[in-house]
Order: structure tokens, then sequence, then C-alpha cells
């Protein structure tokens, strides 16, 4: 009776300590690989939003080469946005580690080019040769169409963002996203000459 008494509590240990077992996987392992997929989503719609940024980009020679063939246009607008454009090329982030930081200094070049290119755009009705340019009436629909991709891909990098950091810090996460190494991610939060973007939509009436 002793044997079996000892074989039961050592049969009821071994049980004990594989049910712990499996709880820790489900709650230890669930925890971890959802952090992991939604991670990788942030990552990976970051890389979207520099995408549709870097599409503004390359417009910008092409809409600037256009202005320079009007002899008169503002020389001075033409260099702003030129410059603003090679700042905003330079800066790179690091899509598995971004920080407040490394998302402020992208939003302010960003928005410097905003700036400028909505300076120019407002410029733009003294000529009207060129704005009736086929061209350039062309390069404005694309440019219209990526203002427009930016603002989706900023929206849905902040809805990932916004579902990674609920998973990092609601309970367990809140415990177990240190153990891991998970930290809260920041938002894209548009640079304050945001407001100076240009309205490309009502140029030629495009959609």
């Amino acid at each position: 009776m002793k044997k079996i008494g000892a074989l039961g509590c050592l049969g009821i240990g071994l049980g004990g300590l594989i049910l712990m077992a499996i709880i820790s996987y489900v709650v230890f392992g669930g925890f971890y690989n959802k952090a992991i997929t939604l991670s990788e989503e942030v990552s990976g719609q970051w890389a979207n939003v520099e995408s549709s940024y870097q599409r503004r980009n390359d417009l910008i020679p092409n809409i600037v080469a256009t202005a320079k063939k009007y002899a008169e246009f503002e020389q001075e607008t033409l260099i702003g946005v030129i410059e603003a454009r090679a700042a905003a090329t330079s800066v790179k982030v690091d899509a598995s580690k971004l920080t407040a930081d490394q998302i402020q200094k992208f939003a302010a070049v960003q928005g410097k080019v905003s700036t400028g290119l909505g300076r120019l755009l407002a410029t733009y009705e003294n000529y009207p040769n060129l704005k009736a340019n086929e061209n350039f009436k062309e390069l404005i629909n694309e440019l219209s169409r990526t203002e427009n991709r930016i603002n989706v891909e900023r929206n849905r990098f902040n809805g990932s963002v916004k579902g990674y950091n609920i998973h990092v810090k609601k309970f367990p996460g809140s415990l177990l996203s240190g153990v891991f190494g998970f930290t809260e991610t920041p938002y894209f939060k548009a640079d304050e000459g945001a407001e100076n973007a240009p309205d490309v939509d009502n140029l030629f009436g495009t959609n």
C-alpha cells in the first residue's frame, strides 16, 4: 500500500508538472507567437509607409523638370523642394527597431517635402501655360493618388501599432513583454508642417 501510495503521489506530481508545462506553453508560447506576428505586421506596414513616401519623392524630379521649362517660374521654390527631397531620402529607419525618435525625424523631413510641394503648387495658378501642360497634369494626378496612398498607409501602420501595443500592454502581456524583450511601438504622428501639405485634389478637379 505504501508503494502504491508513493507511486500515486509521484504520478500526481508528474501530472502536475506536465499540466504546469502545458499551461506555461499555452500562456508563454501563445503570447510570444502572437507578439512576433503582430510585430512583423508593424514592420511590414512601415515598409508600405516608406514605399508610398518614396513614390512621392520619385515624382518630384519630373515635376521640377517640367516647371523649370518655364523660365519665369520661381527658382527659389524649386530649390526648396529639391533640398527637402534630398533631406527626406537621406533619412533611414530600421523597421525592426522603430523608435519615437526615428519616426519623428522621418515625419519631420517628409513634412518639409509636403510644405515645399504646397508652396510650389500654390504658384501654379500664375502660370496658365504650365497648368495646361498635359504632362504636368498627369504628374499632378499621380501626385494626388500618391498623397492619398500615403494617408492610407499611415493609418494602416497606426492600426497595426495599436494591435501590437494592446497585446504587449494588456495582461498577461504587461508581465511577459519584458521577459521576451517586446516594447511599445510609437505611432506615426504627422509633423507640425503637415497642415501645409500639397492640396492637389482641386488643381484640375482630380479624384
